[in-house]
Parts: structure tokens; C-alpha cells; sequence
């Protein structure tokens, strides 16, 4: 019996996967604006706090090349809890860092973590929910992670308030990271079930089906990324663009609020009211991609993302720079929950649909070198310049990338009326 013969019941997978990824995602939504607030209090210039905060994505990046084997050999949900208990041993780093050396380090092991669940839960939901269900249920999963992070800011913003300690925040993601292991270890692993109701041939071929797919990106990484040397050169750019932007709005906002002397309860609070603008917007973007095509969600996000950057750096030292803060940090918000799913519904189209991980693995990768290198440039052009100057040089960038997704976007994804079936 097949996957999609399966009876599938949405309440399956609300605990095992829905739950433990809301907590978690609460949980990095909630150290996200402290970071750099962290960093500056262990003594960091802004642009190593900028540097601080970059080390979450370059952990990401990292973690995501070997998760793939890893949790193929050790199973999703054991994947998951080991994530969880990875990021509790780099939040503890952060809380009792001496220096933002080792606070870095600590954001480091996170991202590492962070890299290792999305894997897994991906893994989880391609190989336990039907095919005949699956792009909803992928699309209501990357709802959740927003969701956590639009709710963990504001648990931050009421922390801080009581407590008047930005370290706090690393305190409320170990208490998510510990629930999301407690519900992983309590809740039935659903796919002992699934095992038990196929037939015996079938079990080697189809019960690791998301795992081997994780694996596969992994493993065929670098041949495809020769092989499709010319769409990754060209569209891969594009994609790798989106990836900056995103991670530099996660970076500098923070960062802005630091340098324009917001106190910390409300930049947990105005980060939390952009994530919500972006969360609300995710469902959106799908409806726009399918009815219009790719190019009417990837374009508006981009020049948005590119001039939601260019708004702080020509404001960060008039009279009203906090109201142009907000400003720009609502339109950076608007820009990115019309780009929702943009990058992953690009890959899908690309890849072939007979074998699809290898290229999804290098597009996935692509798009992560630009997610990491972003922050490096926005720490490095701060410490060579000023803030102003990279929110400029990100701006430039993001319209760049925007150029670039016009004129490929269409040549190697048309759209032809078949995102209306």
C-alpha cells in the first residue's frame, strides 16, 4: 500500500510535527532581536554585534550539509530531540558567555541545531504525510515557523519588561526547546504506524522516503551544482539575493534598534508587531504565485526588501528615526510575507520532477550562501563605514536581485496558466 492509500488524518500530525515546530520557532523568535542587544551589553561594537548575529545563519548553512546523512541514519523525531538538546547546549553558551566571542559560539550551536530540525521535520512530513496532501501541509508548516516567530518577540518584549536583562530571551528558548522535546519523546512516533500498515515489500522502499530525500540533497550537492552550473549562475543568484535580504532584515533591524538607543522591550515588541505583518501575509503570497505566476510574488518582494533598506539608511539621524524605523521595518515585513514560499516554489519548478532532491539540495544551498553572507557584509561594512551604508549596500542588492529575477524568472519559469490547475 501506498503512501497516498494511507487513511491520513490532519490531527496526526499536529503534535508529533505542527507542535514541536511552533515551539521551537517561539523559541528562536524570541532570541532573535536580543542578539545584538547581548552582544552590545558584553562589550561588542556594532558591527561585531552584527557579526554575532551572523552566526546563526553561517550555522545554519553549516549544520545543513551533513543533517541530510544524519538524520537518515538516526530517524526523524531522534533527529529532532537531539536538535533541541543541541540548542539548549549553545543557549546556555549564550547565557553565561564572558564575551561576545563566546556568545558568537553559542549562536553558533543554534544555528547548527536550527539546521538539523528543518531538516528533520521536512523529512517527517515528506515521508509520513500523502503526496495527495503534502504541499498543504508544507505550506501550513512554514505558517507555523512564522507564527513562532511573530509570538516569540512579543513573549520577549513581556519578559523584559519584568526582567530587565536581554539574556532573558535565551531562557525562553530553552524552555521551548525543552517542550519541543518533551511532546517529540511523549507523542507516538506516527510512523511506527505507518510501518505496521504496509505491506513488507514495500517498507525499504517507501518508509524513509523524506529521509533519503534529505540524504540525497546532501550527497549530490556539489555534482549538481556543476551540472546546473547554468540556471544556479542566473536564477540561483536571484534566489541567493532573496536568502541576503531576508537574513539582513533579521540582522539589521535589531541592529538599528541598538544604534538609534531603543531600549530592549521595545524593539522585542516593534520586531514582533513586523513579524506579525509578515506572518499574516503567507497564505498570500501562494494565492498570488498560483493565479498570476512567480514573477508577481518574487518582484514585489524584492524591491520592497531592497527599498525598506534604502527608507533606514537615509533616516538613521533625522529628528523622527524611530516612527522611519518602524516604517521601514513594516515595509521590509510587507515585502517578505509577499515572497512567502517564493524560493521553495522556484526550486520545486525547477527540479526534475523524476528525481528532484539533488537539485533541490544545491538550489536549497544556493540560496542559504546568500542567507549567511549577508550578515557578514552587513558587519563588515559597519565596521569599515557605518550602519547607514550597509542598509544602503543591502538596498542596491536587493534591487539588483529584483533586476534579476525579471528577466530570468520568465525565460526559465514561464508562467502558463498551469498554477491555475
Amino acid at each position: 500500500m501506498s503512501t497516498a492509500e494511507q487513511p491520513f488524518r490532519w490531527r496526526s500530525v499536529a503534535l508529533p510535527a505542527f507542535l514541536p515546530t511552533l515551539l521551537f520557532s517561539i523559541g528562536e523568535g524570541a532570541i532573535l532581536p536580543v542578539i545584538p542587544l547581548v552582544a552590545d551589553s558584553l562589550g561588542a561594537t556594532l558591527a561585531i554585534a552584527g557579526l554575532v548575529a551572523a552566526m546563526l545563519t553561517i550555522g545554519e548553512l553549516a549544520g545543513g550539509i551533513p543533517s541530510g546523512a544524519l538524520v537518515s541514519r538516526i530517524g526523524e523525531r531522534t533527529a529532532m530531540i537531539g536538535a533541541s538538546l543541541l540548542s539548549i547546549v549553545g543557549l546556555v553558551v549564550c547565557v553565561i558567555a564572558p564575551n561576545p566571542l563566546f556568545l558568537g559560539f553559542g549562536v553558533f550551536l543554534v544555528g547548527l541545531a536550527t539546521a538539523v530540525f528543518g531538516l528533520a521535520r521536512h523529512a517527517f512530513m515528506t515521508s509520513f504525510v500523502p503526496i495527495a496532501y503534502r504541499a498543504r501541509a508544507l505550506s501550513t508548516l512554514g505558517g507555523i515557523f512564522r507564527a513562532g516567530a511573530f509570538i516569540g518577540p512579543f513573549i520577549t518584549a513581556g519578559v523584559l519588561h519584568l526582567v530587565a536583562e536581554p539574556a532573558v530571551a535565551f531562557w525562553i528558548h530553552i524552555v521551548a526547546c525543552l517542550g519541543a522535546a518533551a511532546v517529540l519523546l511523549i507523542v507516538r512516533d506516527p510512523t511506527e504506524e505507518l510501518a505496521a500498515a504496509r505491506a513488507p515489500g514495500a517498507d525499504g522502499r517507501m518508509l524513509r522516503e523524506g529521509e533519503a530525500l534529505v540524504e540525497k540533497e546532501a550527497v549530490g550537492l556539489f555534482a549538481t551544482l556543476r551540472s546546473r552550473r547554468d540556471v544556479l549562475a542566473r536564477l540561483g543568484l536571484g534566489a541567493a539575493l532573496i536568502g541576503a535580504m531576508r537574513s539582513s532584515r533579521a540582522v539589521i533591524l535589531p541592529l538599528w534598534a541598538v544604534s538609534i538607543g531603543l531600549p530592549e522591550p521595545t524593539t522585542a515588541l516593534l520586531i514582533g508587531i513586523a513579524a506579525g505583518v509578515d506572518f499574516a501575509l503567507f497564505y498570500t503570497s501562494g494565492q498570488i504565485m498560483d493565479r498570476f505566476g512567480r514573477l508577481w510574488s518574487a518582484l514585489p518582494s524584492m524591491i520592497g526588501l531592497g527599498l525598506g533598506h534604502l527608507v533606514l539608511a537615509a533616516t538613521h539621524d533625522v529628528p523622527n528615526n524611530v516612527t522611519w524605523f518602524i516604517v521601514g521595518a513594516i515595509v521590509m515585513s510587507l515585502a517578505n510575507g509577499i515572497g512567502s514560499g517564493i524560493v521553495m516554489t522556484l526550486g520545486a519548478d525547477l527540479a526534475d520532477k523524476r528525481d528532484p532532491a539533488p537539485f533541490l539540495g544545491a538550489w536549497r544551498f544556493t540560496a542559504g550562501l546568500g542567507g549567511a553572507s549577508a550578515p557578514l557584509v552587513v558587519s563588515g561594512v559597519t565596521a569599515i563605514a557605518s550602519i547607514s551604508v550597509a542598509a544602503a549596500v543591502l538596498g542596491v542588492l536587493g534591487l539588483a536581485g529584483a533586476v534579476i529575477l525579471g528577466r530570468y524568472v520568465p525565460r526559465y519559469v514561464p508562467f502558463r496558466g498551469r498554477e491555475r490547475r
